[in-house]
């Protein structure tokens, strides 16, 4: 079987079992489909501005995602968990 055979078996194994629940091996990542994004900048005690400051969002965003107007997309919701989790850390990394 051709390497490329190999790993389409393998993916579709794991898409099985992840279909079924069970559980893989190795690291997997959960992504939250939702962020409540004005109860994680008030628990920080930030105003929307110094939000997006402090952690690289434009100001528009912010208020879009509080109004529901936007969804943040995987990757804001990436960071957005990052930061519920590890505000300073975050901050950190993203100082000049």
């Amino acid at each position: 079987m051709s390497k490329i055979g190999k790993r389409l078996i393998k993916s579709a194994k794991q898409a099985r079992d992840y279909a079924r629940g069970e559980k893989r091996k190795g690291f997997v990542v959960h992504v939250p489909d939702e962020v409540d994004v004005a109860a994680l900048r008030q628990r920080l005690g930030y105003s929307q501005s110094q939000f997006s400051r402090r952690f690289g969002f434009s100001i528009d965003a912010v208020q879009d995602w509080e109004q529901h107007r936007r969804m943040p997309d995987r990757t804001a919701r990436i960071l957005l968990k990052v930061i519920d989790r590890e505000p300073k850390a975050v901050s950190r990394a993203l100082a000049q």
